[in-house]
């Protein structure tokens, strides 16, 4: 639950279209909900933001005290996240810099705000920057759907897009030069956050998707197509192995920093193949049936 004076903050940016008074007015604002790392619950925080172009920079900088804010445990644990800005609500994925990059970007932040440059100072820990990024891929999904087919298409063609989007960074990460890491060495302990919370995000969507076909989509079409029973069977075999292929993910990136960069491209190439696999066979055993079901779906008879 957000402190009295944080829902209070909330309460009104919500009511003004973003705008809050008080210690905040004037200033860049916007609402950050998480996922609990442990309880699994929705946090919603306000918070300061810079710009970077197209990005949003956040800092974690729980006003100079020795821990990290409890939003960035969430974030490490589960990087989708909701933003609300002024009037819009989008999702996004939050990614913390690193190196160079972290340095470079918290310069930018102090000189548009120096108030984070004090924060840091009061405290020995690295103040986080935290990129907020909008799920690559989107400009090749198509914006409405009439049927249940077409969602079902745009779905899969998110996932699909997420999925190539995580193996493109992972094959750069092994295509770096020689030299960055030593001639004939292997690569560095690690794969670095920001592949590692795209392959979470990913990870989290795939599996609300799959659960919620398992739970709903599937049991409700078996009952009307009986004949395809064999095909749901072998649809949740599927599901199945392609969870079993996820853990396998989750586990190595539990350590923020420790993944083991050539069994997690081994994982990424399993799942790629049977991903894509279910997916086009899903497609070729349910769009005919799906395309004339209406979106969004109307009352009950």
């Amino acid at each position: 639950m957000p402190t009295p004076f944080n829902q209070s903050v909330i309460d009104e940016f919500r009511a003004s279209g973003g705008k809050v008074g008080g210690p905040f007015e004037g200033g860049d604002l916007l609402l950050l909900t998480t996922t609990g790392a442990k309880s699994g619950k929705e946090h919603t925080t306000p918070l300061g933001y810079v710009r970077d172009g197209g990005l949003l920079l956040i800092i974690g900088s729980n006003l100079g005290g020795p821990r990290h804010p409890d939003w960035y445990h969430n974030v490490l644990a589960h990087p989708t996240v909701s933003v609300e800005l002024g009037t819009e609500t989008f999702e996004a994925v939050a990614v913390p810099a690193e190196g160079e990059r972290r340095d470079r970007l918290f310069e930018q932040v102090v000189a548009a705000d120096p108030g984070y440059g004090e924060y840091q100072a009061r405290t020995s820990r690295i103040l986080p920057v935290v990129v907020l990024e909008r799920p690559a891929h989107e400009a090749d999904i198509p914006e409405e759907a009439t049927d249940f087919a077409d969602k079902m298409v745009q779905v899969h063609l998110w996932l699909r897009g997420q999925l190539r989007h995580v193996r493109d960074e992972t094959d750069a990460y092994f295509a770096a030069p020689a030299g960055h890491r030593g001639p004939g060495a292997p690569p560095a302990p690690g794969l670095g956050l920001q592949i590692r919370q795209h392959c979470l995000a990913f990870c989290d969507a795939l599996e609300f998707h799959h659960t919620g076909e398992d739970a709903h989509l599937f049991p409700t079409m078996a009952g009307y197509h009986p004949e395809l029973r064999e095909t749901f069977d072998r649809l949740a075999e599927e599901h199945r192995e392609v969870a079993r292929i996820q853990g396998e993910l989750a586990g190595l990136l539990a350590d923020v920093g420790g993944a083991d960069p050539v069994r997690f491209r081994a994982e990424l190439a399993r799942m790629s193949q049977e991903l894509t696999a279910h997916l086009d066979y899903e497609e070729e055993a349910l769009l005919p049936i799906l395309a004339g079901l209406p979106w969004p779906p109307g009352p009950p008879a």
